[in-house]
């Protein structure tokens, strides 16, 4: 195979079990996290184990600028990249009203802005070469507002719609957009979202194994849009025909049992 993937938030939950399927199929990796000690652990055990090339960049994507800092580093280093995965992201409960803004700031800085740059600066190198996949990881959250998530639920429902019309615009050029919409994951993310309720921790949860395999071949396969799990397939199905003002009481509910 010995295509290289490029995949940030690939230190812990969906990113990094991303990272262990590319390199089971043999593809070389560039990893991209604000922890830079664990990329490097990940980076011994995937070259020992599959005989592959992976680089690590330590990157606070969350800065403004990180994207074109990644990107140019990886020209110097002349490293192309055949898939992008932008897998980093982050989310917070609470009021709006009563949060702290630079913890929203950062939020949309990385769940969106340095996702839309890092897609734009690959996507132009895809064109070129006239091939590549790009995934972004959005959510079941895209679908519906989410009233104590509300910025949360609003960059995933942009990661989802960016990710559709890019699909659109260059399914003729050799190249697929794939928007990954996991449910509740048993991830870092996850734990730290439901630390406090005990109803939300007794659900058996997916796998993040479970949930990069199943966004990987989706990937793979070019679909635009991959929902893992039939009940969140049939949820956010349903939520197209029903009133805004019952999904948004409905996620309202869900998001206080969270607390």
């Amino acid at each position: 195979m010995n295509k290289t993937a490029l995949i940030t938030g690939s230190s812990n939950g969906i990113g990094y079990e991303l990272a262990k399927v590319h390199a089971e199929k043999g593809g070389n990796l560039v990893l991209v996290s604000r922890s830079k000690n664990k990329l490097d652990e990940l980076k011994k055990e995937l070259e020992e184990k599959h005989n592959i090339k992976v680089y690590t960049i330590g990157k606070d994507l969350s800065v403004q600028g990180s994207a074109k800092e990644v990107y140019d580093e990886l020209e110097q280093q002349k490293i192309q990249v055949n898939y992008l995965i932008n897998d980093a992201g982050v989310g917070c409960i609470g009021l709006f009203a009563e949060s702290e803004w630079e913890r929203q700031e950062k939020m949309i800085n990385l769940n969106i802005i340095s996702l839309t740059h890092l897609t734009r600066l690959y996507l132009t190198d895809m064109i070129k070469q006239g091939s590549g996949k790009i995934m972004n990881v959005a959510s079941t959250a895209s679908f519906q507002p989410g009233p104590t998530m509300a910025v949360y639920f609003a960059t995933k429902a942009y990661v989802l719609s960016f990710s559709e019309a890019l699909y659109n615009e260059v399914k003729d050029s050799g190249i697929t957009v794939t928007a990954l919409c996991p449910g509740s994951t048993e991830s870092g993310f996850h734990v730290a979202a439901i630390s406090d309720n005990r109803q939300l921790k007794s659900r058996k949860l997916p796998s993040s194994r479970h949930i990069a395999e199943y966004g990987y071949r989706a990937m793979m396969e070019g679909k635009s849009v991959a929902i893992p799990g039939l009940k969140n397939q049939i949820l956010t199905t349903s939520i197209r025909f029903l009133p805004r003002s019952f999904v948004v009481k409905a996620a309202r509910k869900i998001q206080e049992n969270k607390h």
